[in-house]
């Protein structure tokens, strides 16, 4: 690795760095958004470095929809006890089971969006008003119009026309009673980035994130994994493929890719060369051209 290339790590570390702490200054009661992914696993690794040698001062908040990889729940687990940091989680089962949301049903559906609710009532209930979490601005075009503090409404719903300006990374938490702000501490990163500061770092991540076999079910497109959690169509079959995932969320919507990239060197040269987004592969983005905009303006993350 270039030194160049450690010097540009380095001060998007220190960037995040300082937004994690602006954060634990100006807030009452943050938090930090954990889903088991490799952003969120980075975002978690910055907070430490940004404390140390005291804990985080902050919980984190895993959104549970019932349908995650096994690999991230062991590995959510693990790093929680070895940070000694408080966890919270928000069950869309409980909101299914309480009637607050509706399961789709269909050879397609998923619990992706039924997360809002579960996500608005768990910052309600701990009283939260600034949730960190891992998106960054080269993922897809709706977070590319996010600042870094995204102010949300008392129904905690985004206005993309409306934000503040940031000149000089001077950060405005002001808010009303019963609103919060979404803060997004890696935004300038790219996936590269992250991937080469994983490595710098030497980051642990579950194992999912690398080349390894698995039964699949392939459906317009995209490398699903085969799991209770997915109905077959007719003339669908699984198989057993050699993949990866380049993002982690739900079983059912999260699309892996063919790879043989069983190390993060390897990761690193196949994303230098590819010409996908990782969340070309994932099939909650492509109900429709907008999908992740008006889920972000209704409250998703």
């Amino acid at each position: 690795m270039s030194n160049y290339t450690i010097n540009h790590l380095r001060e998007l570390e220190s960037e995040a760095i300082f937004v994690i702490r602006e954060v634990a200054a100006q807030f009452d009661k943050p938090a930090l958004l954990f889903s088991g992914g490799k952003d969120s696993i980075l975002m978690t690794h910055l907070a430490k470095k940004a404390f140390y040698p005291a804990r985080i001062p902050f919980p984190l908040i895993h959104i549970d929809t019932g349908h995650n990889f096994p690999e991230t729940i062991e590995f959510r687990d693990r790093l929680v006890n070895d940070l000694g940091v408080t966890l919270i989680v928000g069950s869309v089962q409980e909101a299914i089971d309480k009637g607050m949301v509706k399961e789709e049903t269909g050879v397609n559906a998923s619990r992706n969006s039924l997360q809002i609710v579960t996500l608005l009532d768990t910052l309600e209930k701990h009283k939260t008003d600034a949730a960190m979490g891992g998106a960054r601005r080269d993922e897809e075009k709706a977070r590319a119009k996010e600042r870094f503090f995204s102010h949300r409404d008392e129904f905690g719903q985004w206005d993309p026309k409306n934000q503040r300006p940031e000149l000089w990374n001077l950060f405005n938490g002001r808010k009303n009673n019963g609103e919060h702000f979404r803060v997004f501490p890696i935004s300038n990163w790219t996936e590269m980035d992250v991937w080469e500061y994983i490595k710098l770092e030497e980051i642990d991540l579950p194992s999912l994130y690398f080349s390894h076999k698995r039964k699949c079910v392939e459906r317009d497109g995209v490398i699903l994994a085969a799991s209770k959690y997915i109905n077959l169509k007719d003339g669908e079959e699984v198989t057993e493929k050699i993949v990866r995932y380049r993002t982690c969320g739900d079983m059912p919507i999260t699309g892996a890719v063919y790879s043989e990239a069983d190390t993060i060197e390897k990761i690193i040269d196949e994303i230098a060369t590819t010409r996908t987004t990782e969340r070309g592969t994932r099939a909650d983005d492509k109900r429709g051209e907008t999908a992740m905009e008006d889920r972000k303006k209704a409250g998703y993350f």
